[in-house]
């Protein structure tokens, strides 16, 4: 049940990312999934590297985000993601 909770989390995550980053036109509900859990961890790590530690929900929900929207502009400059 946790990791369904994780997918659907996630899936908001990427969701509004690809909102920020004005992609959520090219952007299926998978997509949203597979970059909003992928974004996640990354922005968690950069919380860790940066000495950030997320002390209630909406602070864990903004770093997830950043991190998805890091994500998406990551993918963008390499050229493996559609441009807006």
């Amino acid at each position: 049940m946790h990791w369904i909770i994780s997918l659907l989390i996630g899936g908001l995550v990427g969701w509004v990312a690809s909102l920020v980053m004005k992609t959520d036109a090219q952007m299926g509900w998978i997509a949203n999934v597979v970059i909003g859990v992928a974004g996640s961890v990354l922005g968690y790590w950069l919380a860790g590297v940066l000495g950030i530690v997320a002390t209630n929900a909406l602070l864990r929900f903004a770093i997830a985000v950043v991190g998805a929207v890091l994500l998406i502009f990551l993918l963008n400059r390499l050229g493996l993601y559609p441009k807006p």
